[in-house]
């Protein structure tokens, strides 16, 4: 009986020591109203050479200090990764911020280029919209002459749907058959483009 009350408080105390901050030795400090000058605090050497009234007792203490050691391991390995995923953690949000710049700067540059289109775009019909005039004015035999020389199919039939219609029809008399049955298809997709 008193060895097994022996062998709970010395469990009880490896357990303590394990999950407790203070060291073993702190357990034994004097209990109130000793006097803590005369306590002496057992020397390292002491405490390696504890007397077990076991073998089995020294058994379970080894076991223990194994165990504690492989839970400190453990506790240091989990410190090194947890510093590793934050500093992994501070470089994947470096490069997120730089992504977000980039995004940034090419939404600027899509939008300036986007403009600078809308504003060519806006040129070229202006541009279409005085030749459209000009060949409205123009004799119908020189302006159909003129198309003809055209090599872009597009340019022309674009000239001929900005002029009025009573003009269009007079310069599409003057082309032949072929150009103008070329143009005639060219202007019958402006409208669904």
């Amino acid at each position: 009986m008193n060895k097994e009350i022996s062998l709970f408080f010395f469990l009880f105390l490896s357990l303590a020591s394990i999950f407790s901050p203070l060291p073993l030795s702190a357990a034994k400090e004097p209990i109130h109203g000793t006097n803590p000058e005369k306590a002496e605090a057992p020397p390292a050497a002491k405490a390696q050479e504890k007397s077990y009234s076991s073998v089995e007792e020294r058994r379970l203490y080894n076991t223990l200090e194994q165990e504690r050691a492989g839970l400190q391991e453990k506790i240091k390995v989990l410190a090194d990764r947890e510093k590793e995923l934050k500093t992994l953690e501070q470089e994947v949000d470096k490069k997120f911020e730089q992504m977000e710049k980039k995004i940034q700067e090419l939404k600027n540059i899509q939008q300036k280029t986007e403009e600078l289109l809308a504003r060519k775009d806006a040129a070229e019909l202006k541009k279409i919209e005085e030749l459209s005039k000009i060949y409205s004015k123009m004799e119908a035999d020189k302006a159909a002459l003129a198309l003809t020389a055209l090599k872009d199919q597009q340019l022309a039939a674009d000239i001929i749907a900005g002029m009025k219609t009573k003009s269009a029809a007079k310069l599409m008399e003057q082309l032949d058959k072929l150009k103008a049955s070329s143009l005639t298809t060219t202007l019958s997709t402006l409208s669904t483009e």
